[in-house]
């Protein structure tokens, strides 16, 4: 499956895989743990980038796992690829790509989600599972309400990256699962990131918002995060905070056994 055109993460694979934060080691745990019962599971990573969710994924599956992972650039595949050869890597949007399979065990999104078709996303992911299925989304906040550096970025991006809100992922991802699948939980963890501002402000490179006010002007934008950096950084480090989620889906209509109430966890 091949996309045609420049995608928005074409040339930033190598940069994105070296500066984006991780996942917390929790979140697999508490997604290992629900995937457990199935022996040899096939599992998807849609919108996988550089393959960094399966950095944690990876050494938590079994034996005989299968792994297919699809996105949409191709510079980030080919960044995967040289990771991790043993899964099998595809170009392309992950809505077709998952309309097009069945016999999937975790169908799994992380920072990719808010990019997807959502409602196409969230059927075509439903309908390729198997009875004991699951669907994951994954993602990190930035946690700007307890972190004044951090608050002070988001209203720079919101004066420097046209049409950028702070709030463009403010959709209640339980109660878009919640209208396709009966069980839903919900795993949050709160940690903090210390980085050096060069790292820092190579990370903020691979991001989208930044590429658009880069366009704008972006000695601007280089002017004022230097300045911003300046203000906040303590012997050449910065400290992020961090929101991570991991929101789970399984639909009891299909399952073999109970399905998992809903409900939330908060790993400490």
């Amino acid at each position: 499956m091949v996309a045609s055109g420049k995608q928005k993460f074409d040339g930033l694979g190598a940069d994105y895989d070296r500066y984006r934060p991780r996942y917390p080691d929790a979140l697999f745990d508490v997604l290992a743990a629900r995937l457990s019962p199935i022996e040899e599971p096939h599992v998807v990573d849609a919108g996988a980038g550089t393959g960094v969710a399966l950095e944690g994924l990876i050494p938590r599956l079994p034996a005989g796992a299968r792994i297919d992972a699809v996105d949409i650039s191709g510079d980030m595949v080919a960044r995967g690829r040289e990771k991790f050869p043993t899964v099998t890597w595809h170009v392309g949007p992950a809505e077709p790509f998952l309309e097009s399979i069945t016999g999937i065990d975790l169908v799994v999104a992380a920072q990719a989600y808010q990019w997807m078709d959502r409602p196409r996303y969230l059927s075509a992911a439903a309908d390729c599972l198997t009875p004991r299925g699951l669907v994951a989304i994954m993602q990190n906040n930035r946690d700007f309400t307890a972190n004044p550096f951090l608050d002070a970025y988001e209203s720079l991006l919101e004066e420097l990256s046209p049409g950028y809100s702070r709030s463009y992922r403010s959709f209640d991802i339980a109660a878009e699962l919640g209208e396709r699948f009966e069980a839903v939980t919900d795993h949050r963890v709160t940690w903090e990131w210390k980085v050096r501002r060069e790292d820092f402000a190579a990370m903020t490179q691979t991001s989208t918002q930044v590429q658009r006010a880069l366009a704008a002007d972006a000695d601007e934008f280089h002017r004022r995060l230097s300045a911003l950096l300046d203000a906040h950084q303590s012997d050449g480090d910065v400290v992020l905070t961090y929101t991570s989620e991991l929101f789970i889906a399984s639909d009891p209509r299909d399952m073999k056994e109970p399905a998992q109430p809903t409900g939330r966890s908060f790993i400490s």
